[in-house]
């Protein structure tokens, strides 16, 4: 694998690939694994990623890559492997979530600012060392009619242009990812509205990476997609897909080379029904592909509950939602693949 970030980039969104976001906080693992009543240790967190790790066909045919929590990042597989190892060996690229969380922001009622910089170069130092090749940080922006304010995203902007210049710096490819909340409280904004601040959040973020320099060849861009509120949900398929493609044209630069959307709170077969309307519509300057987590992961969780006797049937679960998720990115899915399988 090249160690140029512009050939990393590229890699990370080819061939109806995606990611993998198996980075969730040891906190969000645990209400995973309440889910199925399973307690959430160290092993069993473990055993669970190496589960999907070695999944195969679906490591090897649909993930690019994969990004972890530090704690996997440096684990070993039940039989001593590194879970590195294993996923470099499916020809996929391990990556790693460095922020600290994103946190109430002072003087703002109700918005959040993430924490993570003091330090990061010497941590991106260690995680480059211990094999990750790109990188996460995950800004939040809250809507409603009356958020966001402009102090919240201009500071959120501002927090991705410096991570993602850390980044660089340590040969490591930024994912950049302003979350425009989908299910954040109160959750009844409207699809215009959430056109508006999708628009103005991703305006304000590349006008801060210009700042600071950032290379946009080698980064990738993580955002929500164009969708209204958890609680006002009746936009269409293809209106999602037509706004969020909009919005996209008028403010990411077609020098990004890949644009990995979050699925934020959607249902698993709505995330992937929007990413495959974008790209069946639609001839493109920059890839489009996945960078999911519950939306990859429920239903392998769900199939494998936790006992060593289902490891089988939660790969099966995997492989499938992934090629579902590579349809899309190849705007080539339909319900009927679902009902087939």
């Amino acid at each position: 694998m090249s160690e140029r970030l512009e050939d990393i980039a590229v890699a990370m969104v080819a061939n109806g690939r995606g990611l993998l976001a198996a980075d969730e906080s040891t906190a969000t693992i645990k209400k995973r694994f309440d889910g199925i009543g399973l307690e959430s240790t160290e092993t069993s967190r473990r055993d669970y990623r190496e589960m999907l790790l070695r999944a195969d066909d679906a490591m090897r045919d649909y993930i690019s890559g994969v990004i972890l929590y530090e704690e996997t990042l440096l684990q070993n597989a039940a039989d001593g492997t590194s879970l590195v190892d294993i996923i470099r060996k499916a020809d996929s690229i391990p990556g790693i979530k460095v922020d600290a969380g994103a946190k109430p922001m002072a003087h703002f009622p109700n918005e959040t600012i993430t924490e993570g910089l003091d330090g990061l170069a010497a941590r991106l130092a260690k995680y480059h060392e211990a094999g990750a090749r790109f990188a996460k940080w995950r800004g939040v922006i809250a809507i409603s009619n009356a958020l966001p304010s402009r102090g919240a995203i201009r500071a959120n902007a501002h927090a991705l242009a410096r991570y993602a210049a850390l980044c660089q710096e340590a040969k490591i490819v930024p994912i950049v990812e302003p979350e425009v909340l989908m299910d954040g409280a109160p959750g009844d904004h409207s699809i215009e509205r959430s056109e508006e601040v999708t628009e103005w959040t991703l305006r304000t973020v590349f006008e801060e990476l210009g700042e600071l320099r950032v290379k946009l060849e080698g980064m990738i861009l993580k955002p929500s997609m164009v969708i209204d509120g958890k609680k006002a949900r009746k936009a269409s398929v293809d209106e999602v897909a037509e706004r969020t493609i909009k919005i996209l044209k008028r403010t990411v630069p077609a020098a990004v080379p890949g644009i990995a959307f979050l699925s934020g709170g959607q249902s698993t077969e709505e995330a992937t029904a929007h990413l495959s309307a974008m790209n069946a519509a639609h001839d493109l300057p920059w890839k489009l592909t996945f960078s999911y987590g519950r939306a990859l992961q429920q239903e392998a969780l769900n199939a494998w509950g936790g006992k060593a006797e289902n490891v089988a049937a939660g790969q099966r679960a995997f492989t499938h939602r992934a090629k579902m998720c590579s349809l899309a990115a190849k705007g080539s899915w339909t319900k009927d693949f679902e009902r087939a399988a």
